[in-house]
């Protein structure tokens, strides 16, 4: 009798090019998008379509699984004045990925699109649309907003509580999925009605039933409301990165709430947004990173990431100098002339004790400070640790995959692809070719159409 080798987990793989990133209550960031470096002499354009289709063709040369496209409804603004780390021109999403499905043949597209601020019968049309021209490759990233700041931009204004925009979200999910099975996969439609707390909708829906089925959902799961919601509705969970021991905690805990939605493990992957930073060797790698956080935390950002925290107008500071002598307020009443569009701070005096600590440990000035609390390089080392590494994560379930950040726009993620990739193939554990020809076949997923996987 011959004894098979367990199959060794397979990684799964995305691209996410100048992102959001929004702080945490441990390390704020002091941008809209502080992780690209946009005054790099290799960043280029971020709204030319070369820069959308060079990213999509490494994409796919890779072998991932799908590009996310961000987005951002308002620009954030600081002491009354764009920041200057935010990206001015950015397109909508949808429509570049409708391009680039006439350039890509298998790489899974998908589109960021606020559920405070659209509606599902136009949203559902736009997606199953995108599905139906990609052939079965489209996938929503499906984010909120409660802000009154970003509400301006919009007819109803910042008209949700925090909470609220959670059942929102979760209904306007359900009521796009009810809109994708009024077409049945024979081509046969039927009338749709759908009455909510957030929605009454009723009629006929004009899109016949996506490749899909449902374009893939992706959420965001860090928050403990984030993490019930998508154990009971997404595909994929778009995490923060932590510690290999988090990644597992993290895993385990979401993994473990699918069972209540009558879901299997396998019916989610979890897949954090990390960055990294290459080198022929781990001394040249942690240079190469120490340069690459020097450029994305220039001065003034630092001093805004300090004035996130304290509260108040700290622009007579030196970055180069000391952190401020004194507390920020633990309660304060917000200075709406300071930051527009930035993100509260949890516990403002643990940050501030945590970074004065780690200051007076490494005799760090504020910009040495913020650069070394809030440095976003995930993966440092040769490709080859890199590729053990990320192996590691994914083969003692501390993640099913990762949605790679890169540095530099459109370029930086070839050099992944050129050397982690290959050294991933050679260790079993990533695809040497797309087997199937959605989205959803690549990363394991069922048509709902057969498992009824809607909560």
């Amino acid at each position: 009798m011959t004894v098979r080798e367990p199959a060794v987990k397979q990684i799964h793989l995305a691209a996410l090019p100048h992102s959001r990133p929004r702080s945490s209550g441990e390390t704020p960031v002091p941008g809209a998008d502080n992780t690209t470096v946009w005054a790099g002499p290799r960043s280029k354009s971020q709204i030319e379509f070369a820069s959308f289709e060079h990213l999509a063709r490494t994409a796919e040369r890779g072998l991932f699984d799908f590009l996310l496209l961000a987005e951002g409804l308002r620009l954030g603004e600081h002491k009354g004045r764009i920041h200057d780390l935010d990206v001015v021109g950015r397109p909508e999403p949808i429509t570049v990925l409708n391009a680039l499905a006439a350039v890509t043949e298998r790489l899974g597209l998908a589109a960021t699109v606020d559920a405070t601020f659209n509606e599902p019968y136009e949203l559902a049309r736009r997606l199953a649309t995108l599905d139906h021209l990609s052939g079965g490759r489209a996938a929503w990233n499906v984010v909120t907003s409660s802000g009154a700041f970003t509400g301006e931009n919009f007819r109803r204004g910042g008209f949700l509580d925090r909470a609220d925009r959670h059942t929102r979200a979760a209904e306007f999910v359900t009521a796009a999925r009810e809109l994708w099975d009024s077409w049945t996969p024979e081509g046969v439609t039927r009338p749709f009605a759908h009455r909510g707390r957030h929605f009454d909708i009723a009629g006929e829906f004009t899109v016949p039933r996506p490749p899909q089925g449902h374009p893939v959902v992706i959420r965001d799961g860090d928050s403990g409301e984030g993490r019930e919601s998508a154990a009971a509705s997404a595909d994929v969970v778009f995490a923060r990165h932590g510690t290999l021991e988090a990644g597992r905690a993290f895993y385990a805990d979401v993994k473990g709430r699918l069972a209540a939605y009558g879901r299997e493990p396998e019916d989610l992957k979890i897949m954090p947004g990390v960055t990294f930073v290459l080198g022929d060797t781990a001394a040249e790698a942690q240079e190469r990173a120490a340069e690459i956080r020097w450029q994305q935390i220039s001065p003034q950002h630092a001093i805004r990431a300090l004035e996130q925290i304290w509260g108040v107008d700290l622009s007579d500071h030196d970055p180069d100098g000391p952190l401020p002598a004194f507390d920020p307020d633990p309660d304060p009443d917000p200075d709406p002339d300071l930051t527009q569009g930035g993100v509260k701070v949890a516990d403002p005096r643990a940050i501030a004790e945590k970074w004065r600590a780690l200051s007076h440990e490494k005799g760090l000035s504020i910009r040495q400070t913020v650069i070394e609390a809030s440095g976003r390089q995930s993966f440092i080392g040769t490709p080859e640790a890199v590729a053990a590494e990320i192996e590691e994560f994914v083969r003692t379930d501390a993640a099913d995959g990762f949605i790679l950040v890169p540095h530099l726009v459109p370029g930086g993620l070839d050099e992944f692809v050129d050397r982690v990739v290959p050294l991933l193939q050679e260790r079993g554990a990533y695809r040497t070719r797309y087997t199937g020809t959605t989205l959803r076949s690549h990363l394991g997923l069922v048509d709902p159409a057969t498992e009824g996987l809607i909560p």
